[in-house]
């Protein structure tokens, strides 16, 4: 082993000192006129070297405080527990950079918009030009309880802070402990009314469809509305997908918003989204519809760049025979005929007075569950047909009550059901 260094720490000799060194490094001609003392007031370095045998020094006003670091550091080295505190130095906007250049190559392009648009609207503007070292538990709790509104937002910033620390503890320790590991969600989590979670009735389906402009009737009357399938779903269906013999779609990509632009994504929501769905007579006239209006080619085109759709190979276009705009779909054309129909209502999230429209495209899929559920169907089936992950989401998110199951339940409870209360025999 080496042999340490007898000089370290050594003190720094200064100008402003009057000892015989100091005036030795620095004369007084040069340098102006001091007082001699005795004793030298320059501060003492620590010099050491990091894990890498890079050599580093500090600076320390006392010599037993730079003894002290240097047993620290030498310890730490020795124990890979050494942390650099210039690294600790970066902003979190640098930090930021640094870590989504990683990350905006890793899983859906959904969810990587979110954790985006989380930066964006509520992470940077407050603390991208603050050192990482400077994170404090209590700051960043004070902020997220008092500016950002909603659960679902505060539950979305810590999981972003979260993630974007955890990764400065892996590289390299710039930070020791991570300032947003018990960060807690104080905002009140909004429960719906269950009328707002519930499809329309078929009464109500009716005067929407008939809202609706012709060539969109064709879409969500007779193939949405007869099949569940998500809107990316079928916006996304190719013509090599579609078995018209046995009058089945497989579903096997799907179109999904980017930044407002439309892109390709190889696979669905969750891998139970590649499934096969069985065509009614109704949807599958949809879709033979389609085919004579756009003749798509049956090619099947690989997912080189995301942004190429490939339209010539899509059945369901927009009206123009473009990709069929998924947010164009929900925002304008269904909501002018939800409000047309009489049908529409405004829900107003009273935490964050976020606006959502009462019933959603999205509300097909409940619909066809209920159906199936009503009819018989197992719930594994359904399961199956709707592309979920896990067979009791099915029936806790999807499933609702049927109609006329009011007036069940009063007609058993007064006795207008043919059943009848026995009396309790000891009572009687």
């Amino acid at each position: 082993m080496a042999r340490r260094a007898a000089n370290n720490p050594r003190q720094v000799r200064s100008k402003s000192c009057g000892c015989a060194e100091c005036i030795e490094a620095f004369p007084p001609a040069e340098h102006g006129a001091r007082k001699r003392r005795r004793d030298c007031v320059g501060s003492w370095q620590a010099r050491y070297r990091d894990p890498a045998g890079k050599q580093k020094a500090r600076n320390f006003a006392k010599k037993g405080d730079a003894d002290a670091f240097l047993d620290k550091v030498r310890t730490d080295v020795r124990d890979r527990t050494y942390r650099d505190p210039k690294r600790g130095k970066i902003t979190l906007a640098a930090w930021w950079d640094e870590w989504w250049e990683v990350q905006q190559k890793k899983g859906r392009v959904t969810t990587r918009n979110r954790k985006l648009g989380v930066w964006k609207t509520h992470i940077s503007p407050k603390w991208s030009g603050y050192p990482l070292i400077d994170l404090e538990y209590m700051e960043l709790q004070r902020w997220l309880s008092r500016d950002v509104k909603g659960y679902e937002s505060q539950k979305r910033v810590r999981e972003v802070l979260l993630a974007l620390l955890d990764a400065a503890i892996k590289d390299g320790e710039r930070i020791s402990v991570n300032p947003a590991a018990h960060l807690e969600i104080t905002a009140e989590k909004v429960v719906k009314h269950p009328d707002d979670l519930k499809p329309p009735t078929e009464a109500q389906y009716a005067l929407i469809h008939a809202a609706l402009p012709v060539y969109y009737q064709v879409i969500l009357r007779d193939f949405a509305h007869e099949t569940g399938m998500r809107p990316g779903e079928y916006a996304g269906l190719r013509l090599h997908c579609v078995d018209e013999e046995e009058m089945l779609v497989h579903i096997k990509e799907i179109l999904v918003l980017d930044e407002g632009r439309l892109r390709r994504q190889a696979a669905p929501k969750t891998k139970a989204g590649f499934r096969t769905v069985p065509l009614t007579p109704t949807a599958f006239g949809a879709i033979q519809f389609m085919k004579e209006k756009w003749r798509p080619h049956a090619t099947r085109s690989r997912i080189e760049d995301g942004f190429d759709l490939h339209v010539e190979e899509l059945i369901f276009r927009g009206p123009k025979g473009a990709a069929l705009n998924i947010n164009n779909l929900s925002r304008r054309v269904w909501r002018k005929a939800i409000i047309q129909a009489g049908v529409a209502r405004e829900i107003i999230n009273p935490v964050t007075d976020h606006v959502e429209w009462w019933p959603r495209v999205y509300e097909y899929r409940h619909l066809v569950t209920t159906r199936l559920h009503h009819a018989g169907v197992s719930e594994r089936d359904t399961q199956a047909v709707l592309g979920q992950e896990r067979g009791g989401r099915v029936t806790w998110t999807y499933t609702h009550e049927s109609e006329g199951a009011r007036e069940k339940v009063r007609a058993a409870l007064t006795g207008r059901s043919g059943l009848r209360v026995v009396p309790d025999q000891q009572t009687a």
